[in-house]
């Protein structure tokens, strides 16, 4: 749950049922939980897989801490992070992130790997995630391929064509 309340933090996300506490349900479209930030996150290629029990650890502890210095009560039923409302999330975040915290990298790590799980979805095949419906991969406009399998663009990216067509490239965009 701390680790879903955090990549919702990052790029929130609509609550997945009425007694979701791990999404703060802020907006009403899905984040980067459903888009598989706790999949990426795990997977070993990242790098942080062994680290996550040790950060979710430590991101309760600073809950905790925030929750003194603030005042609050925390429900004792949730983890602490999950117990901040969404701005809390966001202000010990933005703590936890900035210049001079010696964890300050770790956290970063987090968010990065929470809004690429979003915009990129580097975890699955990109056919795949567009299958599954990604709602990252959708929001930025990404259609599925054509028919044979093959993603073209009709409309040039930039609104102009960058560079001609090279004489000898195939149908299948593979020079010859």
């Amino acid at each position: 749950m701390t680790l879903e309340a955090f990549a919702d933090t990052i790029v929130p996300g609509a609550k997945r049922f009425p007694e979701d506490r791990a999404i703060a349900g802020v907006v009403d479209d899905p984040g980067a939980v459903e888009a598989g930030a706790l999949e990426l996150l795990a997977d070993p290629a990242t790098g942080v897989a062994l680290g996550l029990a040790p950060l979710s650890g430590m991101l309760n502890q600073h809950a905790t801490n925030y929750a003194e210095r603030a005042g609050l009560t925390l429900d004792p039923d949730v983890p602490a992070f999950v117990a901040l409302d969404y701005d809390q999330r966001a202000a010990l975040i933005l703590e936890l992130v900035a210049w001079g915290n010696p964890e300050r990298d770790g956290w970063i790590l987090l968010a990065m790997f929470s809004n690429m799980a979003y915009d990129i979805a580097p975890h699955r095949h990109t056919v795949e995630a567009m299958e599954a419906g990604h709602p990252g991969l959708l929001a930025m406009g990404i259609t599925k391929p054509d028919e044979d399998g093959l993603w073209r663009f009709p409309d040039f990216g930039y609104g102009r064509e960058l560079a001609k067509r090279h004489p000898n490239t195939t149908e299948s965009g593979s020079p010859e």
